[in-house]
């Protein structure tokens, strides 16, 4: 397998499983809880290295305890984590509260994500002391740190492929679309019409602000893929849906993976559907890997 660079977000989550929703003024008692490293970019690094891919997180963590937390999960999981934060200073990781309904496994997240404060560009020399990378995953969080990558990637040669976590629209999304080799964009993604005026969707407009191919998923329904004048659609397993939170990290660390082994990306978005799949048939953030390590 290859070398992926997971370029973002990494939170602390704490995830509650319940067989109802808390109203207003009300508590309920949890069947489940969970303590485990969050975001997309960190999951779609843990997705990668159960995979057998050399996973590399460049984040912002820092110091604190919960930077602490959320490092000792990434790593006891395969992932190697690379900290732009300088050494011995905290950070405001963000701690996610996680609610997963026992009866539909979806879920619900408040999060501060990385709004709690400006995560700097890595320090001098990080980049160039990592493994070059086969594929780098961005997902629009941490801009300083996203524009740096982008940056060390235009000197190397061959130039890594680019693949874009596209979940929900960030002003970022505007200059990383241009150097994305594969956009994965979620059903939900939408482009503002100011960005690209007239667009006709949000698939057509990541192909106009240049991403070269766009990948599309649609929860338990087909993934659509277009690449130069070809495009297509893979099925998704269809299985009992236990638990949604990070399935489509893990989707984008299984396409990452694959396309790092060189698959060909119809044939690298059918795998990742099938390891999004196991993830959302299984309870808990981590016990579903093993169901997918080679």
């Amino acid at each position: 397998m290859g070398v992926c660079w997971f370029v973002g977000l990494t939170t602390l989550d704490v995830v509650h499983r319940s067989p109802v929703r808390p109203g207003p003024n009300q508590k309920v008692t949890a069947t489940r809880q969970d303590v485990a490293a969050g975001g997309p970019a960190a999951n779609a690094a843990v997705t990668a290295a159960a995979l057998g891919a050399r996973a590399l997180l460049v984040t912002a963590l820092g110091a604190g305890p919960v930077a602490t937390a959320a490092r000792a999960d990434l790593e006891a999981h395969g992932v190697e984590v690379h900290d732009v934060v300088a050494p011995g200073q905290d950070f405001p990781l963000a701690v996610s509260a996680v609610l997963v309904d026992d009866g539909t496994g979806d879920r619900s997240v408040v999060s501060a994500d990385a709004a709690l404060a400006t995560a700097p560009a890595p320090p001098s020399g990080l980049l160039a002391g990592l493994p070059a990378p086969d594929v780098v995953l961005l997902d629009g969080h941490h801009p300083a740190v996203a524009r740096a990558v982008v940056g060390h990637l235009d000197a190397l040669e061959p130039r890594p492929r680019v693949v874009l976590d596209a979940g929900r629209w960030r002003p970022l999304f505007a200059e990383l679309l241009p150097v994305a080799d594969v956009a994965a964009l979620s059903a939900d993604f939408t482009v503002p019409d100011e960005v690209v005026p007239g667009h006709g969707g949000a698939a057509a407009a990541a192909r106009a602000l240049g991403a070269r191919a766009v990948v599309v998923t649609h929860g338990p329904d087909p993934v659509e893929w277009t690449e130069g004048g070809a495009s297509g659609a893979v099925d998704v397993p269809r299985v009992e849906a236990r638990d949604t939170l990070g399935a489509g990290d893990a989707f984008h660390g299984a396409l990452a993976a694959a396309l790092a082994a060189g698959t060909p990306l119809p044939e690298a978005c059918d795998r990742a559907a099938r390891v999004a799949s196991t993830r959302v048939a299984h309870v808990g953030p981590r016990g579903w890997l093993a169901e997918v390590r080679p």
